[in-house]
């Protein structure tokens, strides 16, 4: 029987290809990454950890597992690695349960300050489950360390997280950690968008500061989609047991069965970011970022760009993702400090260039793209977002078709693809 997926996995290799893939937390991993993510290791059950396991059977995936560990140590100076959670939020929810009791209080960046879910926001376990006290940027769009400072002594959190998701700006550890011991709060580096910068020594490590650090492995490490946990030796100084607490959060806590095939694709990208090129790789992808950034009036120190579309209109950021969609630009939509609009109709877009980087852009190519934004941004403007609520669905409805058939977005797409097409894909051509 001829199935139906295989076309649509081409129609989506055609889709990546011609297009920019600009979404800071997207990235192309190389075939062999794709090879183990795809291998047979994916038949095998294997509950519990090397050489405990709940099945017979796991020789080799013993050492497959073991090796990821190892070189996840070795790659982030930590002696304590654990590679099983099935993705970054599960592997902060573990670090959580660990750390923490129900009703205890966790500390995060908010959402609308460039915070992540499982950092303390609404209707996430971190929030339902545990007191979640948010800190916030201040107007310079970064974050308020002595707002931050007020709230722990006041709250008394148990666990403190340092880490972002939309967030343009390198991150101080010191400063956590003074705060951190202030208070006697476990801090957790959350890494997931900077892990290979860090590795490529262009932003500085947790390591000597945090107590557990947890990262996806998909973004700027270039990985499959997949999460680690580490804790530092400063967290095992804090709690020995950590390490078997964390093992029992993910397992029985939170999951059976880890995906072998996914932990051999760990595995692969790790060996790939040990290799020189890789800090060649994450210096460039921050230069670009740079580029990228002042081209559209605005700044970035890491991989990524916040770009506010205020001076487009009210609430333009849905129409802004449809209208760079259209022109073959994948960006998502995103809150801004002091969001104008609302959290549901955000007024700014999330940029990055990992995965530019990683097809061989550079700072000249990062000029001709912003300039292809900005012109695609120009079809938006006098597309405000109403201001009675129960009219946006059917706006934003109606826009996505108007810009569907807008010919200058066209114009644009037809040369990016022509630009696209030069660069290749890892995995793909």
């Amino acid at each position: 029987m001829a199935s139906k997926v295989f076309p649509l996995i081409e129609k989506e290799k055609i889709r990546q290809v011609t297009g920019l893939e600009m979404i800071p937390s997207e990235n192309y991993v190389s075939s062999d990454v794709l090879k183990a993510l795809g291998s047979i290791l994916t038949n095998k059950y294997s509950e519990g950890f090397p050489g405990r396991r709940y099945y017979g059977g796991n020789e080799v995936i013993d050492e497959i597992e073991n090796y990821a560990v190892d070189l996840a140590k070795k790659l982030f100076n930590v002696p304590v690695a654990l590679v099983q959670s099935y993705s970054g939020s599960p592997a902060n929810m573990a670090v959580t349960m660990a750390v923490c009791s129900p009703g205890d209080t966790v500390m995060g960046l908010a959402l609308s300050s460039g915070g992540h879910l499982t950092h303390g926001a609404n209707l996430s376990f971190s929030s339902i489950f545990y007191k979640a006290v948010n800190y916030n940027v201040g107007k310079d769009w970064k974050i308020d360390f002595e707002e931050l400072e007020a709230l722990a002594l006041k709250h008394k959190p148990k666990l403190i997280w340092a880490g972002t998701t939309a967030y343009p700006y390198k991150l101080d550890y010191k400063k956590f950690r003074k705060i951190a011991d202030k208070v006697g709060a476990t801090l957790v580096a959350d890494i997931a968008h900077i892990a290979g910068l860090i590795v490529g020594g262009v932003h500085e490590s947790p390591a000597p500061f945090a107590d557990i650090i947890t990262t996806t492995t998909h973004k700027t490490l270039r990985g499959p989609r997949g999460a680690m946990v580490m804790v530092t030796e400063r967290g095992l100084k804090k709690d020995p047991e950590i390490k078997s607490k964390i093992e029992r959060a993910i397992i029985p806590g939170l999951q059976g069965g880890p995906h072998n095939h996914q932990t051999a694709a760990i595995a692969v990208s790790l060996e790939e970011a040990l290799q020189p090129s890789f800090k060649k790789y994450a210096a460039q992808v921050a230069k670009n970022a740079a580029v990228l950034a002042k081209e559209l009036d605005t700044t970035s120190e890491v991989h990524l760009v916040l770009m506010p579309l205020t001076s487009y209109g009210y609430g333009m950021g849905y129409q802004a993702q449809y209208a760079l969609e259209e022109a073959g630009i994948t960006v998502n939509k995103n809150t801004i400090p002091g969001e104008p609009a609302s959290p549901f109709y955000p007024s700014g877009i999330r940029l990055g260039t990992p995965a530019l980087t990683t097809r061989g852009m550079k700072e000249k190519d990062m000029i001709k793209i912003a300039g292809w934004i900005k012109r695609a941004l120009e079809e938006i403007r006098g597309l405000d977002l109403p201001q009675e609520q129960d009219l946006r669905k059917d706006f934003l409805k109606e826009t996505k078709k108007k810009l569907h058939t807008n010919k200058n977005l066209k114009i644009i797409r037809a040369e990016i693809k022509t630009f696209a097409e030069k660069f290749p894909v890892p995995g793909i051509n």
